[in-house]
């Protein structure tokens, strides 16, 4: 799982992130994959602007959505399930189309890793898609450790996945922060004993607080300071 060695010693700082929503909007890439499944059974494409929620949601639930908008035609879980396999095929042949970094992400990466907080990323979708993407971004040799979906035996938001994720950064729970932007990042990192702080630029937009995160945060240029505030200051010498 490790992208390259994590820092050793103590428990240092670390900021755990999820992908999708949180480091890049994906969901016009998610969304076409989508589109062209749906195609090949005659159902209703999704709106990249209007269904960008779902997209944040799975691939299966964008296929859902569009089934289920299209009426006369039969469809069941086992349709689903041969679609989605279609989906993840047309997702990774064209997974950074559209998808970009948010604003900020590569700067506040830089700050955190000079002031010596491991980073990492826990998401939800399959690792070698998140790989990929992260690769294409250029983002890649900035995280300690990456851990998807199908990394483990369990995925989010089991607290399995981020625990990993932590450990191989060598922090730990009360040490992380973790930055998602939907329940499940937030469900997670409670059931994990880390903080969380939530986007809003993300699908949910505000409407993230009722999560009850320990913060918010509206631009990436927000999160060093925060990091600080919540998880102190670097490790004495």
């Amino acid at each position: 799982m490790a992208m390259h060695a994590g820092p050793g010693g103590g428990a240092v700082r670390s900021v755990v992130f999820d992908l999708d929503g949180t480091l890049a909007d994906t969901a016009a890439d998610l969304i076409a994959a989508a589109n062209a499944c749906l195609a090949e059974v005659g159902a209703a494409p999704l709106d990249p602007r209007a269904d960008r929620a779902t997209a944040f949601r799975g691939g299966r639930a964008m296929l859902r959505l569009g089934l289920s908008r299209s009426p006369g035609l039969a469809w069941d879980e086992a349709l689903v399930d041969l679609l989605y396999a279609r989906l993840l095929d047309h997702y990774g042949a064209a997974i950074c189309v559209h998808t970009r970094l948010f604003p900020g992400v590569e700067a506040a990466l830089d700050r955190l890793s000079a002031e010596g907080v491991a980073l990492g990323i826990c998401t939800n979708k399959p690792e070698a898609l998140a790989r990929r993407l992260v690769d294409a971004l250029g983002i890649a040799p900035r995280f300690g450790v990456l851990v998807g979906a199908d990394s483990l035996a369990r995925r989010k938001p089991d607290p399995l996945p981020l625990r990993s994720a932590i450990a191989a950064l060598g922090s730990s729970p009360g040490r992380c922060l973790m930055l998602g932007d939907t329940r499940t990042d937030h469900d997670t990192a409670r059931a994990a004993g880390a903080r969380v702080a939530l986007v809003t630029f993300g699908a949910e937009g505000d409407g993230v607080a009722a999560h009850g995160p320990d913060a918010l945060v509206g631009h990436f240029d927000e999160l060093p300071g925060l990091v600080r505030r919540l998880l102190g200051g670097a490790e004495s010498a």
